[in-house]
């Protein structure tokens, strides 16, 4: 746990040069979306074309729809991945 609260990745996204696919869920309670995709594109110094950023509304963070009271109860929420994030994944691939 100690690894995951200390470790700063800006250096090692600063240095990515291939095709970047950054998402998140609206309702992701462990990573801030807006934030986080927003810090992701300004480390980025390669703007390539593939690069792909969403934030997808009512999604947790493991991409299930949500409400944002039960964002956590992943256990509860019988979707194991919304059909349109796996979609954009395999589109984003495939483009590639």
């Amino acid at each position: 746990m100690d690894y995951f609260l200390n470790y700063a990745p800006t250096t090692a996204i600063a240095k990515i040069t291939i095709p970047v696919m950054a998402i998140n869920g609206s309702h992701d309670m462990q990573v801030l979306p807006t934030s986080n995709l927003t810090v992701i594109k300004g480390l980025l110094k390669s703007k390539n074309e593939k690069n792909f950023f969403k934030e997808y509304p009512e999604l947790n963070h493991l991409f299930q729809h949500c409400k944002l009271n039960n964002a956590l109860d992943y256990y509860k929420i019988e979707e194991t991945c919304s059909p349109e994030v796996l979609s954009d994944i395999a589109n984003w691939i495939n483009s590639l």
